[in-house]
């Protein structure tokens, strides 16, 4: 058996070399969710007589593998070994890439997704336990928020880089991720740390991430197939019928077994569970909002991928500026308040499109002002919502909150699309569409106000920030292995 690496003294080459390794695996991952948006009309018309329901499954695929993974990925890790898990998760990551890439149809494209997300779970989670491994404790706090804040550079750069690689093919999209993965693999074989594996309490509950995704899957399906099947028409009501089910059994599921999917403990917290909430409304409009705005741009205003990517950058570009700022407020006022004012904020933004938006492409005035404000919005709320949910658990649970938070967040993603999926339906005439725009937008916009509704009831937790939080994770990740996000 090989020995732990942890506690070892790292050199500074070395720890810089795991470090780049570690955020350059983790943004491949995330960037891919952006870039596949921006690629998804080129892919339908590569792939002809592929409806857009059954090109939505393309997204919502890879984030409902993922979200029902993720936690479970992250225990398995812990039990056998988070180098391990990093590697294997890399591994498929790059083989899924692969497949997407040479797919020659909509079901070969969705199954590789399915593959990808299977290894962004594992990657994803023990990425930061590998991480804080080469860190010293004094430091570790901001390294969770260095490694956080990977997923606003992935959204930020994500839309102009997939414009860009579709310039050439939509496959470049996956296939960029080949040799930065190989490379990164090499890396990770060489320079990883080994964390001492923990295979004390019982396994992961791989049957309620199952019930969980067949439960999410059913709902995007009825979402998705409703307007093309009818609302009332039995698969539909079918489809709702089984999600209903599927999640009942999921929570009974829950309730009994020893290592939950997802901890009741965690949801009882009253910081947690409406700030959990708030996220999960927020993702769903901007899953919307970003899906919307390319399939605009590119089929009625008639952009280049290059030209939407362009397009969408400004609002994550407000993010990290805004960001910096929120932390100010939520100390005067609270996190309530100031996310509720983001949340608000953003459905501005979105509501802008459908009052100012036409047939006649007019960026400067029709779409950028609504990705300005939005993106002010989306500055408030994120880093509030993440830092007062952390908050409010004790520091042991830190990482698996992060889990439950990331979880939410791509559970919205999937809805936003199904939703905006169902409400676009099939119009034909040009009036047709722009009407069934407007309708989606203000549709997203209606959801971002519910999202402010639940962040009003986010309170300041008693004598608690994100700075002991995040400590937390560093004391876990001194004493063993860090349970990120199966802690």
């Amino acid at each position: 058996m090989r020995k732990s690496t942890v506690g070892r003294p790292v050199s500074p080459i070395r720890k810089i070399a795991v470090m780049a390794t570690i955020f350059v695996a983790v943004f491949v991952s995330n960037v891919d969710l952006f870039v596949v948006n921006v690629a998804l009309p080129d892919i339908g018309h590569d792939l002809r007589g592929v409806s857009l329901g059954s090109l939505s499954w393309v997204l919502n695929a890879y984030a409902i593998v993922f979200a029902a993974l993720l936690v479970p990925a992250g225990r398995l890790a812990d039990r056998y070994g988070q180098r391990t898990g990093f590697l294997w998760g890399l591994a498929l990551f790059i083989t899924g890439s692969a497949i997407c890439a040479a797919a020659g149809g909509v079901g070969w494209l969705v199954a590789a997704r399915c593959l990808q997300a299977v290894g962004a779970a594992a990657l994803l989670p023990t990425s930061l336990a590998l991480m804080l491994a080469v860190t010293e404790p004094q430091r570790r706090a901001g390294m969770v928020r260095a490694w956080s804040s990977v997923a606003g550079v992935a959204a930020a750069l994500g839309p102009v880089l997939g414009g860009l690689l579709v310039q050439a093919s939509w496959r470049w999209v996956f296939l960029i991720n080949l040799p930065v993965g190989v490379a990164a693999l090499v890396c990770g074989v060489r320079l990883l740390p080994r964390v001492p594996a923990d295979r004390s309490g019982s396994g992961p509950d791989l049957l309620g991430a199952g019930l969980l995704t067949l439960s999410v899957g059913a709902l995007s399906l009825a979402l998705v197939k409703g307007d093309d099947w009818g609302w009332s028409d039995g698969r539909t009501t079918g489809g709702f019928a089984a999600a209903a089910v599927l999640l009942a059994a999921f929570v009974l599921r829950s309730r009994r077994h020893p290592s939950p999917v997802i901890e009741a403990a965690i949801l009882r917290s009253t910081p947690f569970t409406p700030a959990a909430v708030s996220i999960l409304l927020f993702t769903l409009a901007f899953a919307g909002e970003t899906l919307s705005c390319v399939l605009w741009c590119q089929d009625v205003w008639g952009y280049s991928a290059l030209r939407t990517g362009l397009a969408l950058a400004p609002g994550p570009l407000m993010v990290p500026g805004v960001a910096a700022v929120s932390g100010l407020l939520t100390r005067r006022i609270g996190p309530g308040p100031v996310s509720a004012a983001g949340n608000l904020l953003f459905a501005a933004g979105i509501g802008w499109w459908p009052l100012a938006a036409g047939l006649a492409p007019h960026y400067a005035t029709a779409m950028l002002p609504g990705f300005l404000i939005g993106g002010v919005g989306a500055g408030l709320l994120l880093p509030t919502l993440a830092a007062a949910g952390a908050a409010a658990l004790p520091p042991h649970r830190f990482a698996t909150g992060a889990g439950v938070m990331t979880m939410a967040r791509q559970v919205g993603s999937v809805l936003g699309v199904a939703v905006l999926i169902g409400v676009l339906g099939t119009p034909g005439t040009p009036h047709e569409v722009l009407a069934a725009y407007r309708r989606g937008w203000f549709v997203l916009a209606a959801i971002a106000l519910l999202a402010a509704g639940a962040a009003l009831a986010v309170r300041r937790p008693a004598a608690r920030s994100l700075e002991p939080a995040a400590a937390g994770v560093a004391t876990t990740a001194q004493a063993g292995p860090p349970r990120v996000p199966g802690a």
